[in-house]
């Protein structure tokens, strides 16, 4: 097993084609079974540990859930099956049923037949990467056989409902709003416009007709034009679109111009910066995030705490500054006061409650928020050294921040799942940063470029 058990755990969970290892069953049975096993030895009471179970719309989710069920039943834990639920469902159902631990069964903004498997801690935060290690040195004691369940696994729906609860209970009413809803025929299908049509928004549907093989199929978060095109053709006030499991959004304001993570940081954060809810008056954001957040935010007296890309180190920053908001430009948006991890729905209707009380379209109330332009260049790579420590590079990173001075930034990353170097430059024009950025690219590619 010892083959096969490490690495399972990637930047978000485990993630994989559906049926390959390890989204196989002997794998994902197993998987559960010694996950039972770790949190009966981490209990402080006696009884089984409960594990809610919740996942996204893909044709596999299902079976996945099953196999779950199994292993977890097998390794002695009880299961509460939340069926079809975002992502942030289960996270806060976590808390809310005081379980042990949650699991869902997504793989996000990816295609159908991927599929993957997320870990939630008792506290709704995605399990930490010495938890998934820890999980990992368990599975290399060997596989457990388990026996399939005799039944096929219940869901229970009144679990979808004391979300839905959640979601209402954390704004006011959208009585009057417009809002255009693109749930990407994803987990956010069967939530959205029931959520905000309680609210007293008016909604125009897309693409909430999951069938198993749709989920993000040109549409959603990562493809929002339509919806944006929408909204200016329904005048609507805003519109959002979600990914596969729904714990990200992209916004659309009423121009049908699309507003990203940094947009809806921006606007959040100064909405509550006016209400004096937010202290101190920091947020976080990631080394990704556009300059032109900071400096709109800035000029309001917000200042921002910048760290890794992605979500678990955007609430790892939260956490050590003591700050509450914080996000990436892909769209996770997480506010600790209200959520443990990026929740989609949460977002939208915060943004839809911000323009429902203001004075201003939602354009209007970006307006202090201007982006700048911005390249990023990917170079294939063929070993991960220090970028800093080649002495090409050192000298063209060097270069490109002494033309920038003040009026741009540098990123130099290397991707986390690719054999790539992300080379990312903003600055006060595209030709300028396009040039530079292909000045450091050349050197990376010179120093440890792949033939």
């Amino acid at each position: 097993m010892s083959s096969t058990a490490r690495h399972l755990f990637g930047t978000d969970g485990l993630r994989a084609r559906f049926g390959d290892a390890p989204l196989d069953r002997p794998t994902v049975t197993s998987l559960a079974a010694h996950l039972a096993a770790m949190l009966r030895e981490q209990a402080t009471e006696h009884g089984a540990p409960l594990v809610v179970l919740g996942g996204d719309t893909r044709e596999s989710t299902s079976v996945i859930c099953q196999w779950l069920a199994e292993g977890l039943a097998a390794g002695g834990a009880r299961v509460e099956h939340a069926g079809v639920i975002p992502t942030p469902g289960v996270a806060w159902l976590v808390r809310e049923l005081g379980a042990a631990a949650g699991a869902v069964v997504s793989a996000s903004h990816n295609p159908w037949p991927d599929n993957g498997i997320k870990l939630i801690d008792p506290r709704g935060f995605k399990w930490s990467e010495a938890a998934e290690a820890a999980l990992e040195r368990h599975l290399e004691g060997g596989r457990v056989e388990v026996p399939a369940l005799a039944e096929e696994l219940p869901v229970d729906a009144s679990l979808r409902g004391r979300y839905l609860d959640r979601l209402a209970a954390t704004v006011p009413s959208l009585e009057g709003l417009r809002v255009v809803l693109d749930t990407g025929n994803g987990a956010a299908s069967s939530y959205a416009a029931e959520l905000f049509e309680r609210l007293g928004a008016a909604v125009i549907p897309l693409h909430g007709a999951p069938d198993g093989r749709n989920v993000n199929a040109g549409c959603g978060s990562t493809a929002p034009a339509e919806m944006a095109a929408r909204v200016v053709a329904e005048g609507a006030d805003l519109g959002a679109a979600f990914d596969g499991d729904a714990d990200r959004c992209i916004l659309a304001d009423e121009r049908g111009e699309v507003r990203d993570g940094d947009a809806i940081l921006y606007l959040w954060a100064t909405a509550l910066h006016r209400q004096g809810r937010l202290v101190p008056p920091r947020i976080v954001a990631t080394t990704m995030s556009n300059l032109g957040l900071e400096r709109a935010l800035a000029r309001e007296g917000i200042g921002i705490a910048r760290c890794d890309v992605g979500d678990r180190h955007v609430v790892e920053t939260l956490q050590r500054e003591g700050l509450a908001l914080g996000g990436e430009q892909s769209g996770h948006v997480v506010h600790l006061e209200l959520s443990s991890t990026g929740d989609g729905l949460l977002t939208a209707v915060q943004a839809a409650a911000i323009v429902a009380q203001g004075d201003l379209p939602l354009s209007g109330q970006l307006a202090g928020f201007r982006r700048y332009p911005q390249i990023l260049q990917n170079v294939r790579v063929a070993r991960k050294p220090d970028l800093l420590a080649l002495p090409r590079v050192a000298a063209a990173a060097r270069a490109v921040e002494e033309k920038l001075g003040a009026d741009g930034r540098l990123v130099l990353r290397y991707s986390g799942t690719e054999p790539l170097a992300r080379v990312m430059i903003e600055g006060p024009d595209q030709p300028s940063i396009e040039a530079l950025a292909g000045e450091l690219a050349g050197a990376i590619r010179d120093e440890i470029g792949l033939p």
